[in-house]
């Protein structure tokens, strides 16, 4: 049986520590870094299944090792998880939009972690072809900015791309049309309003075909991706 390969990059060591413990328990294999250069010199040789990248390293900012991870074909299919003690909501923004899947700010629990890190690993099938790739009939190809659904690549605008990676990122989360408007949409774009966003949704659903009720909408409130 495949056990997953877990890159660390923290450089806290008892923290580094303790997550290589724990993860090690739940049956992954692991390898520890404290430095980004040695991860991003690793990664040039081996590839994980999942990334925990704390933002504040001593050598490369954590945002910029994500950039480089998203912008090499390579290794742009990754999952990463964002481990920081920065909890403000430009610096979440910022690393979903550079493409990270999600984000845990410190101090967490081990099983809030474990349970995030199996749920991004089930949204995956590791593939040199086709990142982002889910298992199922339906995945994001961040490549192309394009849907594949049963084989047919759709073409999506970057909004929509955008719009639609955060929900599938996020299944069963609902989001706020202000959420959405905040994460999706440049902050200088002042004419933006809520009905931009049932636009949005609604060409998506029309893109999506069969599978465009997996985005719901909850009244009153907003939409969520449906697994």
């Amino acid at each position: 049986m495949h056990k997953p390969l877990v890159f660390i990059i923290e450089d806290d060591e008892d923290i580094n520590e303790l997550l290589a413990y724990n993860l090690k328990k739940e049956g992954f294999n692991v390898k520890s870094f404290l430095h980004g250069k040695d991860a991003l010199n690793s990664l040039e040789k081996e590839k994980p299944d999942i990334i925990l990248l704390d933002i504040m390293l001593p050598d490369v900012d954590g945002f910029d090792i994500c950039k480089n991870i998203r912008s090499n074909p390579k290794l742009n299919q990754i999952p990463i998880i964002m481990l920081t003690a920065k909890d403000t909501e430009i610096d979440k923004v910022v690393g979903l939009e550079l493409g990270a899947d999600d984000y845990i700010t410190k101090p967490f629990s081990f099983r809030e972690l474990i349970a995030r890190i199996k749920a991004v690993l089930r949204r995956y099938k590791t593939s040199d072809s086709l990142p982002y790739q889910k298992e199922t009939q339906i995945y994001l190809d961040k490549d192309s900015f394009s849907i594949v659904v049963k084989g047919n690549k759709i073409p999506l605008t970057k909004k929509e791309f955008k719009l639609l990676n955060l929900l599938m990122s996020n299944p069963q989360r609902v989001f706020e049309r202000e959420q959405l408007l905040e994460k999706v949409w440049e902050e200088n774009q002042y004419d933006i309003y809520d009905r931009t966003i049932d636009v949005h949704i609604r060409k998506l659903r029309e893109k999506l075909g069969e599978f465009g009720d997996k985005i719901k909408t909850v009244r009153g409130v907003g939409y969520k991706w449906e697994e």
